[in-house]
């Protein structure tokens, strides 16, 4: 008895906080999801670091031994100062002096990720002036750039999702759910070969160091606003047309940061979607339950505000008189 009646209470806890349990679990889940991707990143990429670092003290011990009039320490204050230049994009090796970082389309470009929150990191404000711009330059033009997109998002999913999807409902009679599922299916795969597979095609027979992986791995990287900056387009030495190239990277990652928007929001607005983050979400407060509440309030209030006035007449008439009970004619005493 005492073990069902706890079974009882217990269930009937979880259903009262079912949202909450589900909280939990999705933050548990998302836990163990980083925890998953530390031990994999780490498994796959610890070797490959220790070897280069092997390759690199070979290599250095073997420039010194053919090198005996130049100290170690000199060495290694020669390279600390190469690498924080090459930080902040500028490369101390001959044949790549003559690409600069700073000219007009290169900084458009580096505006472009700043503003879409990308941020390669190939290229970074040399002087504290280009650093303090840079703060205040993003500070009003990141909102900007989402209320550009939110703008822009939401006149195209008017034209490729809403208007489509209620057209074939309305004329071909079939399920709403159904032609939204085929309609984000169709959409997604449409958005991957134009502005995956197409453009890792072209970046793969432009660039002369990437092979198709590589490009793929860029056009991920960049659209989805990850931005680590290991692969940057338009920075090979010599590269013909580098203006222009920039300049149409630039407007291909524009577009396909508005391609994906409407894709994510194409998904977000399916009905499953929908049931299952309503499972994660707290529960709004209905009508009906804040009418009832305005309304108990309502009462309490008249309620007390009789009371106060029924006792504040009480105070003020005291004692009755019994004249004004009693009339004399009404008395059969006094007749």
């Amino acid at each position: 008895m005492l073990q069902s009646l706890a079974s009882n209470s217990c269930v009937r806890l979880i259903q009262s906080h079912k949202s909450t349990w589900y909280f939990a679990s999705l933050v548990l889940g998302y836990i163990l999801y980083l925890i998953f991707g530390a031990v994999v990143f780490s498994s796959v990429e610890l070797p490959y670091e220790d070897r280069l670092r092997q390759d690199l003290r070979t290599i250095k011990k073997q420039f010194l031994q053919e090198n005996e009039c130049l100290s170690e320490e000199r060495l290694e204050l020669f390279l600390k100062k190469a690498l924080e230049a090459s930080n902040y994009g500028v490369s101390i090796l001959n044949n790549a002096s003559a690409n600069w970082n700073w000219d007009f389309t290169s900084a458009l470009f580096f505006a472009s990720t700043v503003l879409s929150t990308t941020g390669y990191g190939h290229t970074a404000p040399l002087s504290d002036g280009g650093k303090a711009f840079c703060i205040i330059y993003s500070v009003i033009g990141i909102p900007f750039t989402l209320l550009f997109l939110t703008a822009v998002v939401q006149r195209i999913m008017v034209f490729s999702t809403r208007r489509p999807i209620m057209y074939i409902h309305t004329h071909w009679g079939l399920s709403k759910p159904l032609v939204a599922i085929v309609h984000a299916t169709l959409l997604a795969l449409l958005a991957v070969s134009c502005f995956f597979l197409i453009p890792a095609a072209i970046f793969s027979a432009l660039e002369e160091n990437w092979n198709f992986l590589e490009s793929f791995y860029f056009c991920f990287i960049s659209l989805s606003t990850i931005g680590l900056g290991d692969y940057v387009p338009g920075e090979a030495v010599n590269q013909r047309f580098r203006e222009l190239y920039k300049v149409g990277i630039t407007v291909y990652l524009i577009l396909g940061l508005i391609v994906m928007l409407v894709v994510l929001e194409t998904f977000c607005e399916l009905q499953q979607l929908k049931q299952l983050r309503k499972m994660f979400y707290l529960k709004k407060e209905k009508p009906q339950d804040r009418l009832a509440i305005l309304e108990h309030d309502h009462l309490s209030f008249t309620t007390m505000s009789k009371r106060a006035t029924a006792h504040n007449e009480d105070k003020t008439h005291p004692f009755v008189s019994v004249s004004t009970l009693v009339s004399p004619n009404d008395d059969p005493m006094i007749q």
